[in-house]
């Protein structure tokens, strides 16, 4: 018996191997986990959060699908294979992924500069399928490879400047059709006006004007006081139900028709060499805003139900999602705050509700295609409309305003950027802006003296405490940068400002501890400044500067010049060999230091 069960039953270090080998599975397939770890319980709040869920994916679906310029079908499909493809790959319990509004315009521009405006829809579809394949590939490369940190091209005030433009720029463009009709023009200004003239030729439609604005209405009022409860839903119920009843498909009022019957076939994305190089540059910079949207709505909904943030395996779900989309003529999908909100609220516990949300939409698609013919495009005007609204971050604009001028005008540049060359230069704009903010504080960083307060240990910024202490013939001198060739003038020139001061000093102190790197350009300024200080008195005295890059120093040369005594492992030594060298002693500003002997020696 003890033979028979040994040859049957595994053997310890066969079920480490098997427990190892799940555990790279299920890191790499983390559906594959969650399959092994579900638990029962959790059964019915996921079945009833993906019924819930449903009601709202199915008309922001069909909404971002128009104004990605695509029929209002492809964003049902995207909706049901993006939720299918993260379910297997995504990390996160309960993030929910498909047609966002603010990939929407990003799409529509890649397709107008790919085929034009006005083109043919099967093959706009086709191209959109690449363009989502193209993306989700973008994505999982990039988190195979732990490039997560390309989200960080956008700043927080970029951001908010993006998404504000983003916010005006979708407002405006649903305008004409909330009003019943189109307005054939490019950019914001040139849908402005066309809306505004529109009016006053008095093309708009008094029935859609109504549909879509009550629809509106009945959006914002209740997402702003009932906010559990499903508002587009009942908003796009009522708008079906009001213009079923009365007709008004007869009254001017565009619908969205009978839609395909049966599940999408299964497609191969394709596209020629040249439309390829427009699409593929059109990714990249949906790839950035989906990258970035990613990350930071994982991280908000992990913070809240106190799951680790896996943002490389969370790349490569929504990759997935973006590749599975793009075989049943779908379009690039990204995470979604409010759906993600919505599966929150409903109780939520795995991606499971997800996979019912998908199911749900497959049914109708199945069993009821003409569930949605009488949806009137104002109500989904009305849908895009309302989303833009949650994108617009006022209040965070208006505190860049009062903390942060110089970062409001970096979010207001980001704005214009999108608003007035579009979205995709706005994209551009918004990452250059980004970087060039991050080189600017390299380039002119903050640098300040420090002295010493009565009362505070340590050293203080002479502008937060003017009437600190200082010792005559003594300058410590701060340098909020690591020392490159970028700012290697700025430091010179400051240094010669503090070595021609009214007094001379005899020490000029760098606080070292910002100073993270010095480059071969700062070294070979280094050099020659430290001649000029030494041949008029002055030395350049190191302290608390970081092992690495002293030992960057040595190998420039620069040690002997400098000289050896001259490095102190904290501004506390080197006052105190200072004072020990020069006899001074601490003396208001203005007032004349007591002092034991020569307080001007020549550095030693």
């Amino acid at each position: 018996m003890a033979d028979h069960r040994t040859a049957v039953e595994p053997t310890v270090s066969e079920r480490r191997e098997r427990a190892t080998a799940r555990g790279a599975v299920g890191r790499w397939v983390p559906g594959v986990a969650a399959v092994t770890t579900y638990r029962r319980r959790w059964l019915g709040k996921d079945v009833v959060a993906g019924l819930v869920l449903s009601s709202l994916l199915v008309p922001q679906g069909m909404a971002y699908a128009e104004l990605a310029g695509l029929p209002p079908i492809t964003g049902l499909y995207t909706t049901v294979f993006g939720l299918l493809g993260y379910a297997v790959f995504g990390a996160s319990r309960i993030l929910v992924v498909g047609p966002d509004s603010s990939l929407g315009p990003m799409i529509a521009a890649v397709l107008v500069a790919t085929i034009g405006s006005g083109g043919d829809p099967a093959v706009a579809v086709g191209l959109a399928s690449m363009l989502g394949l193209l993306v989700g590939l973008t994505m999982a490369v990039a988190g195979v490879a732990k490039l997560g940190f390309i989200a960080d091209l956008l700043s927080k005030p970029t951001q908010i400047g993006y998404m504000n433009g983003l916010a005006v720029t979708i407002f405006v463009s649903q305008l004409p059709k909330l009003c019943g009709f189109s307005v054939d023009a490019d950019g914001l200004i040139g849908e402005a006006s066309g809306f505004v003239r529109g009016l006053a030729n008095g093309d708009a439609v008094p029935a859609a004007c109504v549909v879509g604005l009550v629809t509106l209405a009945i959006i914002v009022a209740l997402q702003r006081w009932l906010p559990k409860v499903p508002a587009v839903l009942l908003a796009v119920g009522a708008a079906i139900a009001t213009t079923s009843v009365l007709g008004l498909g007869d009254r001017g009022v565009d619908v969205v028709g009978p839609l395909p019957a049966g599940l999408p076939p299964l497609t191969m994305p394709h596209a020629s060499w040249s439309q390829l190089v427009l699409l593929l540059g059109g990714a990249v910079g949906i790839t950035v805003v989906s990258l970035t949207d990613t990350i930071s709505t994982a991280s908000s909904f992990a913070a809240r139900t106190g799951q680790e943030v896996r943002a490389d395996q969370e790349m490569i779900g929504v990759g997935a999602a973006n590749v599975a989309a793009s075989f049943f003529q779908g379009f690039p999908v990204s995470t979604s705050g409010s759906r993600t909100a919505v599966a929150e609220q409903s109780g939520a516990r795995s991606q499971l509700t997800g996979v019912v949300g998908a199911a749900v939409i497959l049914v109708m698609l199945v069993l009821a295609p003409n569930l949605l013919r009488n949806l009137p495009q104002p109500a989904l005007a009305a849908v895009v409309i309302a989303a833009s609204l949650s994108l617009a971050d006022l209040p965070g604009t208006a505190r860049l305003w009062r903390h942060r001028r110089l970062e409001f005008v970096v979010c207001l540049t980001a704005f214009l950027g999108v608003a007035l060359l579009g979205v995709l230069p706005g994209i551009g704009v918004a990452v250059g802006i980004s970087v060039l903010n991050v080189f600017r504080r390299v380039w002119w960083p903050y640098q300040t003296e420090l002295r010493r307060t009565p009362g505070l240990p340590g050293y203080h910024d002479v502008r937060s405490y003017p009437a600190a202490e200082h010792l005559p013939g003594l300058v410590i001198f701060r340098f909020d940068a690591p020392l490159i060739f970028a700012n290697a003038r700025v430091f010179r020139d400051q240094v010669r400002r503090l070595a021609r001061s009214r007094e001379r000093p005899v020490w000029i102190v760098l606080a070292a501890e910002p100073v993270t790197d010095v480059d071969t350009t700062a070294g070979d300024m280094l050099g020659p400044l430290i001649d000029q200080l030494a041949a008029h008195g002055t030395a350049l005295v190191w302290a608390e500067l970081k092992d690495p890059v002293r030992r960057k120093l040595d190998r420039y040369g620069l040690t002997p010049a400098i000289g050896p005594e001259h490095f102190f492992a904290t501004l506390d030594e080197a006052v105190g060999a200072y004072r020990a060298r020069t006899g001074a002693g601490w003396a208001a500003p203005g007032e004349e230091s007591p002092v034991e002997g020569d307080a001007h020696p020549r550095p030693t």
